[in-house]
């Protein structure tokens, strides 16, 4: 297991865009926990998939937003989310989670899945959730999900009040080996670090080894 303080947003970054074209053929579908809090929010002028990777879950989001905004740090993966999405309605951007280039209460309906768990150190990720609260409408919404220790693939105490960092292995198919940083969040903590951050909880539940959060604006 590694440490935080080794890797930097530039690592994840480059990751990414080393693994981007192969990463996005075996990620062709959005998870039903997107689907579900999507069809159960309220319509959106603007949505965002913040960490949207090839735009699997902007597509969701269409179904409730006049205009989809895909922000990843990857630009190898917004190439491919630009291949699948196309139209008028998304507008992608490159940018960084701890400093989003967009308004304040700008975003009416977000998703933040599969990301937050990446970024290297508490204070960024802290950051990024304060982010994420100041694009929020007072009346918008959002879910956010990461890996957790409750995962039946890492022998943790379910206990625990604070995760750990590791890496986790991808491999190319000409068997490049590209080891990818993540924060395993505790339960306890992943709940924590929301109600330090500027967003209001909603409700929070972990499942098949992901916790969920749906939070609301301020």
């Amino acid at each position: 297991m590694d440490s935080g303080e080794d890797y930097h947003a530039r690592d994840v970054r480059e990751t990414y865009e080393t693994i981007a074209e192969h990463f996005s053929e075996t990620r062709a579908h959005p998870w039903p926990e997107v689907e579900a809090f999507v069809s159960d929010a309220s319509p959106a002028h603007v949505g965002l998939d913040l960490g949207c990777g090839n735009g699997r879950h902007a597509e969701v989001l269409r179904d409730r937003s006049e205009t989809v905004i895909g922000l990843d740090a990857s630009r190898n993966l917004l190439g491919e989310a630009r291949d699948r999405l196309g139209g008028e309605w998304s507008r992608l951007v490159q940018g960084d989670a701890g400093r989003l280039p967009l308004r304040t209460d700008s975003v009416g309906l977000a998703v933040y899945v599969a990301t937050l768990h990446h970024l290297p150190g508490r204070e960024l990720r802290q950051r990024s959730l304060d982010e994420l609260a100041r694009v929020l409408s007072p009346d918008g919404q959002a879910l956010v999900s990461v890996w957790s220790t409750a995962h039946d693939r890492f022998d943790a105490d379910a206990d625990a009040e604070t995760g750990f960092d590791t890496t986790i292995d991808w491999t190319l198919p000409d068997e490049t080996v590209v080891p990818r940083f993540y924060h395993i969040y505790a339960p306890q903590e992943f709940e924590a670090d929301l109600t330090a951050s500027g967003l209001q909880i909603e409700r929070v539940r972990v499942s098949s080894g992901n916790c969920y959060a749906v939070v609301n604006g301020t």
